[in-house]
């Protein structure tokens, strides 16, 4: 079976979750003898040399001048620029509009050769102002290749690639499954962006199957997005046990307890709650060192109010970390913790139990479907987390019971179980014609 696969990134370049699911379940589909020919936006610094056969879009000759618009059946898109990004912030936004600004000249030289029928589209892999556009480019060149590319399914990870999905199967006939790590809904709460909201809906609609990453997205599909449920597929994220890394050698003071939020400092990710909770600890526990890891849109206020608190002696932010950084940290924690507001899974509390640190997740993530004896919270109950974070540093006996909990839960945790799900979906779709 060979499947013509979308995606917006793949390590080691990426910015969260969804890079990291992708490179997961195409390792574990290609272990069972699926091809997957994996289309990027761009290819920077990528080794081709993958498990999978990877394509650049913006390095596919285009046959002919494509409009950057979208008419489809029951919609007209046609994107225009803008500085409005996902997480953008008041603080942010004049140095994002001084970066757009220092960059127009190249983007509109780059938009001038795709109106003259340059032999590439201008498409950067960025999640920056032009972006709309660039989904659009994308997807025509999705039109281009599966004019000439042999495969069975058409398989997209999120609503970027919902153009290249739709234009793929219109030339080809082929499925078009969309796999939806993270909806609007997820990332906004109740303020969505109306133009990601209807790419979303329309992709859904026009899809001939999707894959949610838990039964918790699905519930948001199907009430939010007004999808009917047997269109709809869970197939839970996983975890690699190779990803446990080595353990870093690292020093702590003796005694010392540092308790880990590791994820995009935005709302989907509830730091705030984080924060509360942790004000509440150090009156029980001061010599707790809370550490936040990872950048977003909420930063600066959560700088600002761990002043307030005056708690600031007790808090690290140590911005975007990856690689050897990622294993100190976990190496150097006792407790990790994820307070999200809404989570469609959330791989990292599993990349933590592989690093032997206990975890206390929210209940509104999916990954709390599989981890059926994690500790678990409400977002919003700033006491009971605080309560369980006290009770996970107090008393050493439940961290270990916690740890060999999560050891035993791992051992049935693996990708192989999703893509073994994710091929029985591509079969059924293939016996329908």
């Amino acid at each position: 079976m060979r499947v013509l696969m979308f995606g917006w990134e793949f390590p080691p370049h990426i910015s969260g979750g969804l890079g990291t699911a992708c490179f997961g379940i195409t390792k574990a589909l290609t272990e069972k003898q699926v091809e997957i020919v994996f289309v990027l936006p761009r290819i920077k610094g990528v080794d081709r040399s993958s498990h999978v056969t990877l394509l650049s879009a913006s390095e596919i000759p285009l046959t002919r001048t494509m409009e950057v618009e979208f008419f489809g059946k029951g919609m007209d898109f046609r994107p225009i620029d803008s500085i409005l990004r996902p997480y953008i912030g008041e603080e942010q936004y004049t140095a994002v509009l001084s970066e757009t600004r220092q960059s127009s000249e190249e983007q509109e030289s780059s938009k001038e050769a795709w109106r003259e029928g340059g032999p590439c589209a201008a498409i950067s892999g960025d999640y920056g102002p032009d972006m709309m556009a660039e989904i659009v480019r994308y997807g025509g060149v999705a039109r281009v290749l599966a004019g000439r590319e042999n495969f069975d399914i058409i398989h997209g990870h999120d609503w970027m690639t919902v153009f290249a999905g739709i234009y793929a199967r219109e030339v080809s006939g082929k499925p078009f499954i969309l796999h939806v790590h993270a909806t609007e809904f997820d990332r906004s709460g109740e303020n969505v962006n109306r133009d990601i909201f209807e790419i979303e809906r329309f992709g859904m609609r026009n899809a001939d199957c999707i894959i949610a990453v838990s039964h918790y997205t699905k519930g948001i599909i199907v009430n939010r997005y007004e999808i009917k449920p047997e269109k709809v597929s869970v197939v839970h994220n996983a975890v690699t046990k190779e990803d446990g890394g080595g353990y870093a050698a690292v020093r702590k003071r003796p005694g010392q307890k540092i308790v880990l939020f590791l994820g995009r400092i935005t709302f989907q990710k509830g730091p705030d709650y984080f924060i509360e909770a942790a004000a509440r600890v150090l009156k029980v526990f001061p010599d707790v060192t809370f550490v936040m890891a990872g950048t977003g849109d909420m930063m600066p206020r959560m700088i600002e109010r761990v002043a307030e608190l005056r708690i600031g002696k007790h808090f690290h932010f140590l911005g975007f970390i990856s690689g050897d950084q990622i294993e100190q940290i976990y190496a150097m924690s006792d407790l990790y913790v994820m307070p999200s507001v809404s989570e469609p899974f959330g791989i990292s509390p599993l990349e933590a139990m592989l690093r032997d640190v206990p975890v206390i997740i929210s209940r509104q993530s999916g990954v709390a479907e599989i981890l059926n004896n994690a500790l678990t919270v409400d977002f919003w109950d700033v006491s009971d987390l605080a309560n369980k974070m006290i009770a996970v540093l107090q008393y050493p006996a439940l961290s270990r019971d916690m740890t060999d909990m999560s050891r035993e839960t791992l051992r049935t945790i693996g990708w192989e179980h999703a893509a073994e799900k994710i091929i029985e979906i591509y079969e059924g779709l293939r016996a329908k014609g």
